[in-house]
């Protein structure tokens, strides 16, 4: 049974990881979290709601670091 929930966990990553993610994160990170949650202790919806937190949280900082990247090349080609 937990062979079957891993493999379904992966596939569901696989898809989700391909996908532009509508919610910033947080479906990547419920998936993540509620496997993860699921294998201890059956908490699988703790889980899911602590991954779509952190999913989001790492989201955001990747586009505010993606941003600020943008810019300062901006600036350094404005330079020249």
């Amino acid at each position: 049974m937990k062979a079957i929930s891993i493999l379904a966990a992966a596939g569901m990553l696989m898809f989700v990881g391909n996908t532009a993610a509508q919610a910033k994160g947080c479906i990547k990170g419920a998936l993540v979290g509620g496997v993860a949650g699921h294998f201890m202790h059956h908490h699988t919806l703790l889980g899911a709601a602590a991954g779509c937190i952190v999913g989001h949280h790492m989201a955001h900082k990747k586009e505010e670091e993606q941003k600020a990247a943008a810019q300062k090349q901006r600036a350094a080609q404005n330079a020249h």
